[in-house]
Order: C-alpha cells, then sequence, then structure tokens
C-alpha cells in the first residue's frame, strides 16, 4: 500500500480531529464486518441452490472482486487520511462537484439501509410476531422504536457504539462459524453437483449470474474509512481494518454457504425461508434452529448499529468542506455529529412509516414506494465504488512531483479491476436501479448550486482589505482538489 508524505503530516492532525474517541483495530473491524454481514446473507443460500456447486464458484469470484475494492480503500485511506470515506476520496481526486454528488448519493444510501436493515430484522421474525397476535402497526412501531433506542446509543459517543459493534459482530459469527467448521463434517458432498439452469445457456453464465446473487453481500467494505477521524492511527489502522475485515467476511460467506448446502437437499434449500436456521435444525436439532434466529436477530441489531453510525459522518465530513449546511459539521459535547445523525435517523423513520402504513392499510402503492427507496440505497452505495476505483491514479496524475518514489507497483491493474467489478456490479442491479437512483443524484444538483450560492453570500459579507496580497497558487492536492478549498 502506498505511504505518503502527505499522509504521515496529516496524521496527528486527525488523531484529535474525532473529540477524543478512539477507534482501534478490532472495533473498526467489527465496524466492517458488522456493517457487511446483515440479515440479507441468512436468506441468500436459497437463491443460490439453482445453481449447486456453481454458486461456490460464483462466490469466489465476487470476494476476490470484493477483496480487490478493499486493497484500493486501504491505500486510499493513507493517501487520504480524511474522514467521508468515499467522499473524501472522491472530492480529493474528482473535485467539489463530483464529491458532492458521492457524499449526497451515499448519504442517502445510509439511512436507506437504515431503514432496510429495520424492516429486514422484523421480516426473519415476522412469523413468530403475527402468531402471537401482532399486526403490521405493531410490528412497525417495535421496529421505529428499535431504530431510534440505537441512535441515542449512537448519541451516547463512537467508543460506545464501536465496542457495541464489536459484541454484535462476535454474536454474530457464532452461528455462521459453526456451520461453516462443524457443518464440513457431516456435509453430504453429493448436493455440490454443478447444476446450469435451463435460462443459462454454458456453465460460465451461470457462474457470473450467481456471482450477481452475491455481491450486495459485500456492500459496506469501505466502513472503517468514513470515520476515520475517530480512529487511532488512521493511516494504519483503517486500511489494515478495511483488507482484513473483507477476507474475514468472504470466508465466513463462502464456509457458511457449504455448510448450509452439505446440511440440505437442493430442493428443500430452493424452497427454504430461512436456511441457515432450517441447516442448523438438521445438523443439531431444533434448538439449533432458535439460535440462529436469534443470530439473525442480532446481525440486523449489530448492522442497524454501524450505519447509524456512518449516517451522521458522511455529511459532517461534506459539511466541514463546506458542501453541505454547516449545522452537519458541528458535534455533541461526546464527539458525535448529533445534527446529521438525529436527521437521518429522521428520514430513516419516514420511510418506514411509509413502508408498514402500506402494509396496515393494503395499499401496495406505500409499498412498492419503499422498495423503490431500497434499490436506490443499492445504487448510490455502489457508484462511490467506480470513482474510488479510479481515484487513486487520478490523484496521481495531478500531481506527480508530490508521490514521485511512492510504491504504486500494480495501482493501474488494481484500478482497472475494481472498476470493472464496480461496473458490473452496478449493471447487475438492474436497470430500475440505475434510473431511480441517477434521478436521485441529479436531485442532489440544485442543492449543490443553493450552497455555492450560501458560500458565495458569506464570501462576500466578509470584507477584503485593498492591500491583502492575491491568494498564492500552489499544487492540486497540496490544500484539496481542484476547484475547491481544503477541509
Amino acid at each position: 500500500m502506498a505511504e505518503t508524505e502527505v499522509a504521515e503530516a496529516a496524521e496527528p492532525a486527525q488523531e484529535g480531529a474525532g473529540g477524543g474517541a478512539r477507534l482501534g483495530l478490532w472495533s473498526c473491524m467489527a465496524l466492517v464486518v458488522g456493517n457487511v454481514i446483515g440479515v440479507g446473507i441468512f436468506a441468500l443460500p436459497a437463491s443460490l441452490a439453482a445453481f449447486g456447486g456453481l454458486a461456490l464458484a460464483g462466490w469466489l469470484l465476487t470476494a476476490s472482486g470484493a477483496l480487490v475494492l478493499a486493497l484500493v480503500f486501504g491505500r486510499l485511506s493513507r493517501l487520504v487520511p480524511k474522514a467521508g470515506g468515499p467522499y473524501a476520496y472522491t472530492r480529493a481526486g474528482f473535485g467539489d462537484f463530483t464529491g458532492f454528488l458521492i457524499a449526497w448519493g451515499y448519504w442517502i444510501g445510509l439511512w436507506s439501509s437504515v431503514a432496510a436493515l429495520a424492516v429486514g430484522t422484523m421480516n426473519y421474525v415476522g412469523a413468530g410476531a403475527r402468531a402471537a397476535g401482532a399486526d403490521a402497526a405493531l410490528t412497525g412501531a417495535i421496529a421505529i422504536g428499535g431504530l431510534w433506542l440505537v441512535t441515542w446509543f449512537n448519541l451516547r459517543g463512537v467508543e460506545g457504539a464501536g465496542r457495541f459493534q464489536m459484541v454484535t459482530t462476535v454474536l454474530k459469527l457464532i452461528p455462521l462459524v459453526a456451520i461453516g467448521t462443524v457443518g464440513l463434517l457431516s456435509a453430504n458432498w453429493s448436493y455440490f453437483a454443478p447444476i446450469v439452469p435451463a435460462a443459462y445457456p454454458s456453465a460460465f453464465s451461470a457462474v457470473v449470474a450467481a456471482a450477481a446473487l452475491t455481491m450486495y453481500s459485500f456492500l459496506g467494505i469501505e466502513s472503517a474509512t468514513i470515520v476515520a477521524d475517530n480512529v487511532d492511527q488512521p493511516t494504519r489502522t483503517v486500511p489494515r481494518a478495511t483488507v482484513l475485515g473483507t477476507l474475514v467476511t468472504a470466508v465466513v460467506y463462502i464456509l457458511s454457504t457449504i455448510g448450509v448446502m452439505g446440511a440440505l437437499p437442493p430442493s428443500a434449500l430452493a424452497t427454504s425461508a430461512a436456511p441457515y436456521a432450517d441447516a442448523a435444525a438438521a445438523l443439531w436439532g431444533q434448538w439449533a434452529s432458535a439460535i440462529v434466529t436469534i443470530g439473525v436477530v442480532i446481525a440486523g441489531v449489530g448492522a442497524l448499529n454501524g450505519f447509524v453510525l456512518l449516517q451522521g459522518h458522511v455529511p459532517m465530513a461534506a459539511a466541514q468542506d463546506r458542501l453541505f449546511p454547516a449545522r452537519f459539521a458541528r458535534r455533541s459535547r461526546t464527539g458525535v455529529p448529533a445534527f446529521g445523525c438525529i436527521f437521518s435517523s429522521l428520514l430513516a423513520t419516514a420511510v418506514l412509516l411509509v413502508y408498514y402504513g402500506g402494509l396496515a392499510s393494503g395499499e401496495t402503492g406505500l409499498v412498492e414506494a419503499y422498495n423503490t427507496i431500497i434499490l436506490l440505497a443499492t445504487f448510490t452505495t455502489l457508484v462511490p465504488y467506480a470513482f474510488c476505483a479510479v481515484a487513486e491514479l487520478l490523484l496521481y496524475y495531478q500531481d506527480r512531483p508530490r508521490f514521485s518514489g511512492q510504491r504504486l507497483r500494480g495501482a493501474g491493474p488494481l484500478a482497472a479491476l475494481a472498476f470493472a467489478f464496480s461496473f458490473l456490479t452496478i449493471v447487475g442491479s438492474g436497470a430500475q436501479t440505475v434510473l431511480y437512483g441517477f434521478a436521485f443524484l441529479l436531485l442532489g444538483v440544485p442543492v449543490y448550486t443553493w450552497m455555492r450560492k450560501v458560500e458565495a453570500a458569506a464570501a462576500a459579507a466578509v470584507p477584503v482589505p485593498d492591500d491583502a496580497p492575491a491568494p498564492a497558487a500552489g499544487p492540486a492536492f497540496a490544500g484539496g482538489p481542484p476547484g475547491g478549498g481544503g477541509g
């Protein structure tokens, strides 16, 4: 990974930027693993059952792409040691406007993901809730109450949220690791025969299709980069946590999928509503199924905690660069961007009200509106990956003297692979996802224009002495990206 004098010089400033709160390597790894492993993975093996053993090839393909992206994020976190992750890297390479669009879209993706995690967690235990007589209104109230409980906990401080993330990550890994290790000993390997579904002309196209189903399981690998100002020794900790967290996640995903596929016949797996719970029941009995169900709830709560932590930091980073309203940049006494966190949770609550209101009233249009927002979250999370994939090379081309002598060997092929993976993931998300995502990105353009107007008005209100010297020109990367002030 590249190391620059810029990064090393900037690190002391970053050490004090987070209000005294510090996250170490284990907390950052827990943030990565905990955010990536949500509730979706617990239903995914049923979708992969149609491919048989080819599903494992799809997992390997996706895991390789995710690891390449993690390496790119690791290098960028050393070159641009700032909070904001994908936003900070995109702004450093492409300038204020592109940086704003990435921050705008990524922020929307974060609070939309918070709503999706709340719904996903409740849906997984929905059968039990309905059996107890709970209706949509009560289920929605529980989901919203849980969201605000996690938000309140995050407002108490980043370190506490980090410790909570570590605990939930360890607990959610227990059933996955158990199925992925002990389950292998009793796996029926005849269940892994490669299957090419009739809809696909070749084994290769089937592998690509299986990979497309698994691509979204790695969203969130960049989580540690977003809170870099709250990390101890960020230029060392963040890249290590990003790469190691992605690697741990990939291993857990693949091994646990093998365990599930080896425990259930393909026909039973394809129709299972809770594959991991059914696999645990087949391996150890019904008590194990209950344990896995509890693990799913913990997984959902842990991921919810992680995304609530992030949803205030992205607009804070943009506000510090005067691209978002100044209120987002303010920290509370506990060092938390409280306004951004609360405002984002309010938006997530609005999404939940739309969804559960639609269920309670039978209005399918409201539920479809919720689904549209979730598709939007997918797109606005994927687009920053494509920009970050080439940001390092762009920074190098913009200011070669500053990077002279640095170890950038392999940066070109790495960026090309990461961009190709990101591009294929975006295309694989579907035409409707891309359409709605692009439309919501365009809605950010008037907001950017308004922020530039506010900035210009503020600058015009400050009198400049007649004898004030003109600002000196400098390298693009020395104080910020071209066309924008340094953060």
